[in-house]
């Protein structure tokens, strides 16, 4: 074993000499020296084999961040009604004045006053309560890298949650049904405001049809009103698929470029919705103007705090008050489509 090693040791310094003296001469002569003294150390124990143990020893980077999974996070439909800002109460009311038709004729003079009726309306639109909370316990804080509390990921998400409720709640209004104050009538949409499926889907023949609705109603852009139209992703599919929209070279760089209906053509502020409700195979979409809907908030909170009685955990936590209410059926379109 000792001769060996010092045969080794004496062909190293062979090759160390004869590259220092002459690199360019001996470079061929020492590759292959290489290869048999490799060979001559393995076969007398003097090399380990190439071993996959080194891979136990490698090092993981772990996720230092947390991102929110796709979702939507702002309101899109707020911006589209009659916000009445904070509401103090349990409920707040709509009030409507109806049409005075036209001035009569006056054919007598200096006769008596006639007096006309004109109706008043008052709607109750009633707030809601809503609430979420996120525990984190103490313990846990030490052991990851990512602090949900801290990094502000929980309110973040928390606040998505907040804005996707206020969208379900003006969506709701506007196709629902609401009482009076007196609680003597409920308002509905009336069969006039609704286009049926027809087993078919969101077609261009239909957006025509809610257009004309509004127009009849004197509840377009003509007195003043912005008009807005909510699509789902089945919708989508259905509008670009439609040719008879598409084949224009205005909606075919509108629509088919940028693979999306948001913006304003036919009438309608087109708003992205994913929340549109389904019976069956029957989504529910609905064409409105902005004075159609008002919304109120009650109040918004959002808390980081510790919780004594849960052992000191902390909690991140949304509370809210949301109520809305339909001040006007004739502003209102309700669109089916398979």
């Amino acid at each position: 074993m000792k001769f060996s090693i010092l045969c080794t040791v004496a062909v190293i310094a062979a090759l160390l000499i004869a590259v220092a003296i002459k690199p360019g001469f001996f470079q061929s002569v020492g590759e292959k020296l290489h290869d048999t003294l490799f060979s001559h150390m393995a076969r007398n124990g003097l090399v380990l084999g190439m071993s996959d143990t080194i891979t136990t020893q490698h090092v993981k980077a772990w996720d230092t961040a947390l991102r929110l999974e796709a979702q939507q996070q702002v309101s899109r439909l707020m911006g589209t009604v009659n916000d009445r800002g904070t509401i103090v109460g349990a409920s707040f009311t709509i009030n409507a004045l109806g049409s005075a038709g036209d001035l009569d004729e006056n054919t007598t003079r200096h006769g008596d006053t006639v007096f006309s009726d004109i109706e008043h309306t008052a709607r109750n639109a009633v707030m809601r309560d809503f609430y979420k909370a996120f525990p984190m316990d103490r313990a846990d804080v030490a052991k990851v890298l990512a602090n949900p509390i801290t990094g502000g990921h929980y309110m973040k998400s928390l606040m998505a949650a907040k804005n996707r409720k206020i969208d379900q709640t003006i969506y709701e209004a506007g196709l629902g049904s609401i009482t009076s104050v007196d609680g003597t009538t409920t308002f509905t949409l009336p069969s006039t405001q609704i286009i049926v499926n027809g087993a078919t889907g969101l077609t261009k023949a239909k957006v025509i049809a809610a257009k004309q609705i509004f127009r009849a109603n004197e509840a377009d852009e003509e007195n003043g009103e912005e008009l807005y139209m909510l699509y789902n992703d089945v919708a989508l599919g259905q509008i670009l698929a439609d040719t008879t929209l598409t084949s224009a070279d205005y909606m075919a760089g509108q629509m088919l470029q940028t693979g999306t209906l948001k913006g304003k053509w036919m009438g309608f502020n087109w708003i992205p919705y994913q929340r549109l409700t389904k019976v069956s195979t029957v989504y529910s979409t609905m064409a409105y103007s902005k004075s159609a809907i008002d919304f109120g908030t009650g109040y918004e909170e959002g808390k980081i705090s510790p919780r004594p009685d849960k052992k000191d955990l902390v909690q991140a936590s949304m509370a809210a008050s949301y109520g809305a209410g339909r001040q006007s059926e004739l502003k209102v379109v309700k669109i089916d489509f398979v």
